[in-house]
């Protein structure tokens, strides 16, 4: 009787921490769709526009190039924008690792 009321322990615990584990991972995964699309003017742009953008920042070898694919970027939304007649802010959003503490170097 005791085996049994300890197995049912056990199960229960590992099932928790099963349930535990997956709330995470979906968690997770919101927040990573939620980064990706903060790209600026992001509301006006395709999904393979979105992709392009993410991989010519990846490509960039500075900082500064970088920056600069940022600010052509923020002004084709910004014309964009006014001849959709959409109100963006005016400054690009903060720069930022995007992918969370330590910006994923190191791992």
């Amino acid at each position: 009787m005791k085996k049994i009321l300890m197995l049912s322990v056990v199960i229960a615990t590992l099932a928790l921490s099963l349930d535990t584990a997956i709330a995470a991972d979906q968690e997770r995964a919101q927040q990573q769709i939620q980064k990706q699309e903060q790209i600026y003017g992001s509301q006006m742009m395709t999904p393979q526009e979105r992709e392009e953008y993410r991989l010519k920042m990846r490509a960039a070898k500075t900082v500064e190039e970088r920056e600069q694919i940022r600010r052509e970027h923020h002004e084709r939304m910004k014309t964009l924008a006014k001849e959709r007649g959409i109100t963006l802010p005016d400054e690009p959003p903060a720069k930022g690792g995007g992918m969370g503490p330590g910006g994923g170097r190191g791992r």
